[in-house]
């Protein structure tokens, strides 16, 4: 399954976010409030993934 989404940061107080929309949250079964997430840089990629 692949989806591409084009999207920018947007300031969120001091620091930089990206808003996430629910669907893809749903898509890849994770739950915002309960599931903790890997952050890693590979070069010029960020790979996000959520802890098993």
């Amino acid at each position: 399954m692949k989806f591409d989404i084009d999207k920018k940061f947007v300031k969120l107080g001091r620091s930089w976010g990206m808003i996430i929309p629910p669907w893809f949250l749903k898509v890849l079964e994770i739950d915002p409030k309960e599931d903790e997430m890997t952050l890693s840089v590979d070069k010029n990629r960020i790979i996000i993934e959520k802890k098993k």
